[in-house]
């Protein structure tokens, strides 16, 4: 099968940073679905792991966690799915990854596509729907239709987290969503989105919420360059307040939250899949909960840029603009 990958850790501007391969089909689980890849989309993930996580000598490294398309070949264990099915997942980062003809996945965290979505469409949404979700209900733990009063800011809401999520808390909470971005292009992608005001974060965000008219806010998700905000996180937190990061704190001191008793979430989406927790299935159930909220019109797609077909060069785009920091929504890729 073709498939797109990597044999060492090189700069994206680098010959060779990411190549067309030739590899074997792989042979599914008892719990897996066997899936032919239709689309796929490129997340933050792709190039932490591609600059940072080294095959072994002779072997080749296959990114992406973003993936629709039809099954081929059902495990024994697999419950719920035929061939035939279309289907959309994020899948593991300890299994080999999406960018790939056909896909081995476990079926506990798959659920069937929005039939109302094109292919790359859909493929913009598994992982960050789900990483917002789980940010939302199950580490700040907001309840589904709660947070009347209360107010969420976005730290960085035009990235893919942050387009789902704004769109989330707006259709299934009654919090008010304050985003942040610094450019027009985002600023407006936000508020399209359903944000009820974005600030800049480019500017002191304590400082920018009091501009527009918020003192503090009950609730941050902060879901990028967490350290460059951290202590004006702080600051807009009400006390008692809740903080959720998705990206690394490495030497924030945890302190400056306790004079506030701040809390603290992690979100990792990976996380049900790496240790197969007991309640690994509420990824496929959650990924079906926002194809129906997809199909009856509550939720668009957060596809913000198509870049083709999916081989190396293309992806070698995709994974330059996301280093730069500018890209708006989420990139997809159709096709082999």
């Amino acid at each position: 099968m073709k498939a797109v990958g990597y044999h060492k850790n090189l700069p994206i501007n680098a010959p060779k940073a990411l190549e067309d391969v030739e590899m074997p089909a792989p042979v599914p689980g008892a719990r897996d679905l066997l899936v032919r890849v239709h689309a796929v989309s490129v997340n933050p993930v792709d190039t932490k792991v591609r600059a940072g996580s080294a095959p072994a000598a002779g072997e080749v490294k296959v990114l992406g966690w973003d993936a629709v398309g039809v099954v081929e070949a059902v495990g024994a264990q697999a419950l719920g799915f035929a061939v035939g099915d279309r289907v959309w997942y994020a899948g593991s980062i300890k299994r080999p990854g999406a960018n790939s003809e056909l896909h081995a996945v476990d079926a506990r965290i798959v659920s069937k596509a929005p039939k109302s979505l094109s292919d790359a469409q859909a493929a913009a949404l598994p992982l960050t729907a789900i990483t917002a979700w789980e940010l939302l209900f199950d580490r700040l733990r907001i309840a589904q239709g709660g947070g009347e009063g209360q107010t969420l800011m976005v730290v960085g809401g035009a990235g893919g987290v942050g387009s789902i999520l704004i769109q989330l808390a707006r259709q299934l909470t009654k919090l008010r969503v304050i985003a942040t971005a610094s450019r027009p292009k985002s600023r407006e992608w936000c508020l399209e989105l359903g944000a009820h005001a974005v600030i800049d974060h480019s500017k002191l965000l304590s400082q920018a919420l009091r501009s527009a008219g918020i003192d503090q806010v009950d609730y941050v998700a902060s879901l990028t360059q967490t350290g460059g905000h951290y202590q004006e996180i702080i600051q807009s937190l009400k006390p008692q307040g809740a903080l959720a990061v998705i990206d690394d704190m490495e030497g924030l001191d945890p302190m400056a939250l306790k004079s506030k008793s701040l809390s603290l979430h992690w979100e990792l989406m990976f996380t049900r899949s790496m240790f197969e927790t007991p309640d690994m299935q509420e990824q496929s159930v959650l990924l079906g909960r926002v194809a129906d909220l997809v199909d009856s019109g509550r939720i668009k797609t957060t596809a913000n840029a198509v870049f083709g077909r999916i081989n190396a060069e293309n992806l070698t785009r995709a994974h330059a603009l996301i280093e730069s920091g500018k890209a708006v929504g989420k990139i997809v890729l159709e096709g082999f």
